[in-house]
């Protein structure tokens, strides 16, 4: 009775076991099944029974489910495999729908399309007719007015030509050939200022050649103001003026005629140019006065002096060499002093100070508050100051040889021209090619040489107004200025390529490359690091320089960085190098070429700074990625992926990597993986060597 009593307690326990299991998380399944084991001694036989008709109930009920739900899904599968046939049917209908719609609708898109085009070329075409309808009237006077020029009708000319700006040019000033036309404007006003400039010279001249008729009519008609009444004068004068056997041209009649053509010019001309040519006239008529009761140079006192004057130009001539002596200390001097850096300002008075000495104009820099710089250096006003000196010292020289002011002028520009073009530029020159200069005192030589140069036409009329000759004299000698500075600045530019590839090899010489080592570092040399940002900053300086400069100078160090390191991946004393040493050569060049993209100065196209490394780049990839099949199946081919890879470039830097190989990899020849490899690259050797044979009997 306790055993079955003790049998039937043990039931409802199971029972709540079973459902503990079904009911909770397999983690605690553990603690359930223990407590089966510490009941009584049969409680387990009885759990295991309990279980086993529990698991019989469950199979009896999922076999209940699925005879109730096997006739649905048999039906379900049955529709499906009906529904399939009607579903392909409607594809196929859709499908041969879709193609009908689609080339029915391509003949309408065609019609479509012709129709837009005719209205486009309608709409065009009629807008062109306007267009010509609004230019034509202005091509005709333009057309009228090349006619006249043609004819040496200038005052038509001038009159059409007013009519142009202020009247036909506005309506079609959007045009470019509107804009040329604008532009020659100008420069057909100047032909025909010339043109009466040299018409004025020739009745001067005329002048000049009758001047002893002129002379003895002049006379003839003082000694008629003496015995003629005021009024009779008035008259003769009016009346007198008739040319004597076509030779006698009486000084009055003359002044008529030259009034009149004053008063021709200035209805031909704009306001202004009767001044210049009147000007001109009276300092003519002085000269010529001058010349006429100008003894000859020849007799002072009889005697001839033609000797002396032949002396004195030769001591002329060594009294400028001495000059030009002393300035070529005087020029040092400044250089030496110079700190070649723009000039600072704080205030009013010193940028007066600067402008005072030197021509300077920028209306930008006038703009600015204090404090601001000047481009260029302190050297450059002291330049200019000492140019006039030299020019001061050679007149008081020549002023002393009694000669025209013409020839003065004469004297002093070509003593001024030697000062240019040997003294200064010499001193320029030496100055450059100073091992002290370096590229930031280059750059601004280079600035400093552009403001001298456009300094030059203010000496130019220093001259003109120290001598009183005009600077339309026909035989003015011009000032050399440019050719003198332009060298200099040329000179200076190759000086810069030169000094920022020697700064170059100085940061590359610092490499330390481990060439056989296993893995990359993971990151960038730390010289050449520091080289791109030496050349981001030396860049930045270079931003005053002109564009073209600037960007030649980038053009130029990227290409020899490439070179240079191209040089020294490929160095005969390297024997070996591991594909570890390729990785971490390949991070650099990705830093060189980033630097390239990141357009370090202004004005280049595309990836055209890029290019510099074209080279590094495809032969480090074909080395990265082992390609050996493309390159050579694509060989010699102009669309090839390693265009740029020269087979013996190649084929060193292989064989490098192959001696790596077999010294690292003592136990090669028993890994297949490392024999094949092995075979490979003695393949690919054997095969550049063929390339490179065929190469070099091809050159």
């Amino acid at each position: 009775m306790a055993e079955s009593s003790e049998g039937l307690g043990t039931v409802p326990e199971h029972e709540r076991i079973l459902q503990e299991i079904e009911s909770t998380d397999t983690a605690c399944v553990g603690p359930t099944l223990r407590s089966v084991y510490d009941d009584q001694p049969n409680a387990h036989k009885k759990f295991m029974e309990k279980l086993d008709a529990c698991i019989r109930n469950h199979d009896k009920e999922i076999e209940k489910m699925c005879n109730f739900h096997h006739q649905g899904f048999v039906d379900a599968i049955t529709e499906l495999l009906k529904v399939r046939t009607d579903a392909e049917k409607l594809k196929v209908q859709v499908t041969d729908t879709n193609r009908r719609f689609q080339d029915a609708g391509k003949e309408v898109i065609v019609h479509t399309e012709d129709i837009i085009r005719c209205r486009i070329q309608q709409r065009n075409i009629t807008t062109v007719v306007e267009k010509l309808q609004l230019c034509l009237p202005v091509l005709e006077m333009y057309s009228k007015l090349k006619e006249q020029m043609s004819a040496k009708r200038y005052y038509s000319a001038l009159k059409t030509m007013e009519q142009l700006e202020n009247v036909y040019f506005p309506r079609v000033s959007q045009y470019r050939f509107c804009q040329l036309m604008i532009e020659n404007l100008p420069k057909l006003r100047e032909d025909i200022k010339e043109i009466s400039m040299s018409d004025l010279k020739d009745f001067l001249e005329s002048i000049r050649k009758h001047s002893d008729k002129i002379g003895e009519t002049a006379m003839k008609q003082a000694q008629h103001q003496k015995t003629f009444s005021v009024s009779l004068q008035k008259q003769n004068n009016v009346k007198f003026g008739k040319y004597i056997n076509h030779d006698r041209i009486p000084e009055e009649r003359n002044e008529v005629v030259l009034k009149h053509a004053l008063e021709e010019e200035d209805e031909n001309e704009e306001e202004g140019d009767e001044e210049t040519f009147e000007n001109y006239y009276r300092k003519q008529r002085k000269k010529q006065a001058r010349l006429v009761l100008q003894p000859q140079s020849s007799m002072g006192y009889g005697f001839p002096v033609n000797r002396l004057f032949d002396l004195l130009f030769e001591i002329r001539d060594q009294y400028n060499e001495t000059l030009l002596k002393k300035w070529t200390g005087v020029f040092r001097d400044i250089f030496e002093e110079d700190n070649y850096s723009p000039i600072p300002i704080v205030n009013e008075e010193e940028y007066k100070s600067v402008i005072s000495k030197f021509p300077f104009q920028d209306p930008d820099l006038e703009k600015q508050s204090f404090p601001k710089k000047f481009p260029m250096s302190q050297s450059v006003p002291h330049i200019y100051i000492q140019v006039k000196e030299f020019i001061y010292a050679s007149l008081k020289f020549s002023e002393s040889l009694h000669r025209s002011s013409t020839e003065i002028d004469d004297m002093l520009r070509k003593s001024t021209n030697l000062l240019l073009t040997r003294t200064l530029s010499g001193c320029l020159l030496n100055l450059i090619r100073k091992p002290h200069i370096g590229l930031t005192e280059l750059v601004q030589i280079i600035i400093n040489t552009t403001h001298l140069e456009q300094a030059c036409k203010y000496l130019e009329d220093f001259i003109t107004n120290i001598t009183n000759i005009s600077q339309e004299t026909v035989h003015t000698t011009r000032l050399y200025g440019l050719s003198t500075f332009k060298d200099a600045r040329h000179a200076a530019e190759g000086e810069i390529y030169t000094k920022l590839n020697q700064k170059i090899d100085e940061f590359v010489q610092l490499a330390d490359y481990d060439w056989t080592m296993s893995e990359p570092d993971g990151r960038a040399s730390g010289y050449l690091m520091d080289l791109i940002n030496f050349l981001r900053s030396i860049f930045q300086v270079f931003t005053h320089l002109p564009g073209k400069v600037a960007q030649t100078a980038c053009m130029s160090a990227c290409q020899h960085l490439s070179t240079s390191l191209m040089q020294m991946l490929l160095d005969s004393e390297l024997k070996q190098i591991s594909m570890g040493a390729v990785q971490q050569f390949n991070l650099d060049v990705i830093q060189c070429e980033l630097f390239a993209s990141s357009e370090p100065v202004p004005g280049f196209q595309g990836d055209t700074l890029q290019l510099a490394f074209i080279d590094l780049r495809q032969l480090l990839d074909l080395f990265m990625v082992w390609d050996w099949s493309t390159y050579l199946a694509d060989y010699g081919q102009p669309a090839s992926k390693y265009l740029r890879v020269n087979p013996n470039t190649a084929l060193t830097l292989l064989e490098k990597m192959k001696d790596t190989s077999k010294k690292n990899n003592i136990f090669a020849q028993f890994r297949k993986n490392d024999r094949d490899k092995q075979k490979l690259i003695e393949t690919v050797v054997k095969q550049l060597r063929s390339l490179a044979n065929g190469m070099s009997q091809h050159t």
